[in-house]
């Protein structure tokens, strides 16, 4: 951490004197100074220091403090506010409620079924639950005073469950009326946009006509409709034309989570993902997020066809359980040809699958295994479907099946901001602790495929403009200071997937808010 003595008191000016300025424009770099007072920047350029702590930034940079487009710290954020896995690689702000799977609206009666739901992705920490709405929510988040600014996204997940609890099948239409008005109270209450995972209950069983009438919601309020697409290997052109349709009948902004090609035998297709891409551009606004590796991480539940997910968890559970219904789940799962829906066992293997946390804490051993090592003498497949259904699907996983090609030539992509999309419990991926730094040291210094400009765009004003966060994203008078200073030489992420709970070099300090955090 950096020396605290140079932490101002109360309201005393802070000046950053002779940093390389990168504004989070994508302008080139400048030499000069930033002033703060209290919660704003006021000087850029050629800054007085009178009255201020003046930090020495000769040699560092000093940009937008860094926003994670996309996490999964909606309830970390209540139990470790300081949240040093996110202020140590310089972010000062996260987009939570992601992939359709979040905390809020719930309903009472809800809640305990919801917090099993949701232990693979954000841990079941022994805390009350005493929200309802999303306003409710967010003003325990408030509460807490978390190091990191929070943007929520109202979670599709959530609004079917509130509406017709999670049943496989289309809405009726007071069922679709209460999903809308539970939306636009979310969207009232202060949510950015909405957010679904098509390929997790209860989001799957939607069909795109239910897409579109929750974005006509989501256009009245300039929001954005943000979604892990239905599939992201053998059917991706089709999945991300889905999201396009969405976005130009409902003609609100769409997002896509984690932009990625899955699967050795889809990654021929990036051309034609690209010139897609591009022709979306001229028919809705579209951006996107990315994390910097190879491997992605969810729950292992994510192996099963939505139809065996069906009914929620215990539902799932049984037919884990029913050797015919089991039979049939193997079989799709093994089945070699392209399916519609998103196959990971099909993309990654076996031998691809790490388990990263079991959270019930009863198989330490597994954890940091892939699936034949944890197997042993078992089928692998066999192994994994016992396992979800003695943990009641509480099981999480890294699953490699990207390229390097790809990662590439989707960061390059102007309208690609940068995310963790990290879970943080067992041993999670090292995009939880590296993400940002990696970008810096590796796509920047080491291998050239950003100027250091364009990666802090991607990581601050790009995510801003995305999610039409007021005050944050520039270096400008007038705006928040969220600040990071940084040596552009020096950064680097520590984080490997060996050994993931790391944190990086080279993050100087951060500032939220005029606060040094770190």
């Amino acid at each position: 951490m950096g020396d605290t003595s140079l932490f101002p008191k109360a309201g005393e000016p802070v000046l950053f004197r002779g940093a390389t300025v990168v504004d989070g424009n994508g302008t080139p770099a400048y030499a000069g100074d930033v002033r703060v007072e209290g919660d704003r920047i006021v000087q850029v350029g050629q800054a007085r220091a009178d009255g201020a702590r003046v930090v020495d930034a000769k040699g560092l940079v000093v940009a937008p403090g860094f926003i994670d487009a996309h996490s999964h710290s909606d309830l970390r954020v209540l139990t470790e506010p300081a949240l040093p896995v996110k202020v140590r690689q310089g972010v000062t702000c996260e987009v939570i409620g992601q992939d359709g799977l979040s905390v809020a609206p719930v309903n009472p009666e809800h809640v305990a079924a919801r917090r099993a739901q949701l232990k693979a992705f954000l841990g079941d920490p022994p805390i009350e639950w005493s929200w309802g709405r999303v306003s409710e929510y967010l003003e325990a988040v408030r509460r807490a005073k978390p190091s990191v600014d929070v943007a929520y996204l109202v979670p599709h997940g959530a609004l079917r469950e509130c509406a017709m609890g999670v049943e496989a099948r289309e809405p009726s239409q007071t069922e679709m009326a209460t999903m809308e008005r539970l939306l636009d109270e979310g969207l009232q209450d202060g949510a950015v946009g909405l957010s679904t995972g098509l390929i997790y209950p209860p989001c799957c069983h939607a069909k795109t006509e239910e897409l579109i009438g929750l974005g006509r919601v989501v256009a009245r309020y300039d929001g954005v409709v943000v979604a892990h697409i239905r599939n992201e290997g053998d059917f991706v052109v089709q999945a991300l034309e889905e999201l396009i349709r969405v976005g130009r009948e409902a003609e609100c902004r769409v997002h896509v989570s984690h932009l990625k090609i899955a699967g050795r035998r889809n990654w021929g297709k990036l051309d034609q993902v690209l010139a897609l891409l591009e022709r979306a551009a001229g028919e809705v606004e579209l951006t996107a997020d990315q994390y910097p590796y190879i491997a992605g991480a969810t729950t292992l539940a994510a192996i099963l066809p939505p139809w065996a997910q069906a009914g929620g968890a215990e539902a799932t559970i049984g037919r884990l359980g029913d050797s015919t219904a089991r039979a049939r789940i193997r079989e799709a799962v093994l089945d070699p040809t392209p399916a519609e829906w998103d196959n990971t066992w099909a993309g990654s293997g076996p031998e691809g699958i790490v388990v990263s946390d079991v959270p019930s804490g009863h198989l330490p051993e597994l954890v940091g295994k892939s699936l034949p090592q944890a197997a042993g003498s078992k089928d692998p497949l066999e192994f994994a479907l016992d396992l979800l259904r003695e943990e009641h699907l509480a099981v999480s996983m890294v699953c490699f099946g990207q390229c390097e090609e790809v990662v590439e030539a989707f960061l390059k992509l102007p309208f690609v901001c940068v995310s963790t999309d990290g879970l943080l419990g067992g041993r999670p991926h090292p995009r939880a602790y590296g993400t940002f730094p990696r970008v810096l040291a590796r796509y920047v210094r080491e291998r050239g495929v950003l100027t250091l400009e364009q990666a802090v765009r991607k990581m601050s004003s790009l995510a801003s403009h995305a999610y039409r966060l007021s005050e944050v994203g520039e270096i400008e008078v007038g705006s928040r200071a969220n600040l990071v200073l940084f040596d552009a030489e020096r950064v680097r992420d520590k984080a490997t997937f060996e050994e993931p709970c790391q944190y990086p070099e080279g993050i100087v300090h951060v500032m939220r808010n005029g606060r040094f955090e770190f």
